[in-house]
């Protein structure tokens, strides 16, 4: 099974393919895709740049992804890695 991700243009979040196709931003209800609609959901988020920035297909399995790029995949559902250094810790920039 697939998901489709992007960027959202407005901001930059990390999108997922939704119910009717409506853009979410948790991972959790991206809609599981088999190939054929996979295809159809990437050719539907292309025809929208709009909304959808580089929007790609991700290997799921069991909720998570999946595949080679499972750890970068991992890293984007669950939020931004920046902005949440400490500048008030001694020895900080």
């Amino acid at each position: 099974m697939k998901v489709l991700t992007a960027n959202r243009l407005s901001d930059g979040r990390v999108l997922y393919w939704g119910a009717q196709g409506l853009a979410t931003e948790a991972l959790a209800e991206a809609l599981w895709l088999d190939d054929a609609e996979a295809e159809r959901a990437l050719a539907s988020a292309a025809a929208r740049p709009d909304l959808f920035v580089n929007p790609y297909l991700v290997e799921v399995n069991a909720g998570e992804p999946s595949g080679r790029d499972r750890f970068k995949e991992f890293i984007r559902s669950t939020g931004p890695t920046v902005g949440h250094s400490r500048p008030d810790i001694e020895g900080a920039a």
